[in-house]
């Protein structure tokens, strides 16, 4: 008989654990009616359930009056909003050296400070080595700050090859011969940037073209 109550006490348990808020209240409410005499103190030493908790729900399904959960509030705070002038100081670094998403599809900023950067830049500035976040910490802060690392590429320079100098001297050779000449004149063209002309410019949507 007792290993009977037992199983049942154990699916109930069970049961609870799979409901959450309202309806776990309201369950515990039920089965401490039934069971347990409407006593929340006899709920709690039988089904281990809190006693605030299963009272809550007597009282609900008493006056008919539903409790409101406040699920986000519970848990340990944000480091950033709980002190907020962190975050003002972190963004007041991060801000001159990051740079928006060059495709403008979200709000994401990249930034070429390391988490280490910052939190020394944070020490810098008065914050105590003892208050501030790990490094790790920190840089789970600025993920969630919408900045994220991304080192900026240096421009890198053509190779020089082997023909480069005979090249400049040819062109300097050419010059030179055009300068004694009075008869030439010396146009000087950039010829790196490739520009699109007649049909081919802005993919063949060129506005200032007549239409036929």
């Amino acid at each position: 008989m007792e290993e009977s109550i037992e199983r049942t006490d154990a699916l109930i348990r069970s049961g609870a654990r799979r409901l959450t808020g309202y309806q776990r209240r309201a369950f515990q409410a039920e089965v401490a009616i039934e069971l347990c005499d409407g006593n929340p103190r006899q709920a709690e030493r039988r089904f281990g359930w809190g006693r605030d908790t299963v009272r809550t729900g007597l009282h609900e399904r008493r006056t008919g009056l539903r409790c409101l959960e406040d699920f986000v509030a519970r848990g340990r705070q944000r480091v950033e909003d709980r002190d907020q002038q962190l975050a003002a100081d972190i963004r007041q670094i991060v801000d001159p050296h990051s740079y928006a998403d060059p495709s403008l599809k979200s709000s994401r900023r990249y930034t070429n400070l390391s988490a280490a950067e910052v939190r020394t830049a944070l020490i810098a500035r008065g914050h105590p080595e003892a208050d501030l976040p790990a490094e790790r910490t920190m840089r789970n802060i600025l993920n969630r700050m919408n900045y994220r690392l991304k080192r900026i590429r240096k421009g890198v320079p053509l190779k020089k090859t082997e023909q480069t100098d005979t090249i400049f001297a040819n062109v300097q050779a050419a010059r030179q011969e055009a300068r004694d000449d009075p008869g030439t004149l010396e146009i000087s063209m950039d010829t790196k940037a490739k520009v699109a002309l007649g049909d081919y410019v802005r993919g063949g949507k060129n506005p200032d073209r007549c239409r036929r």
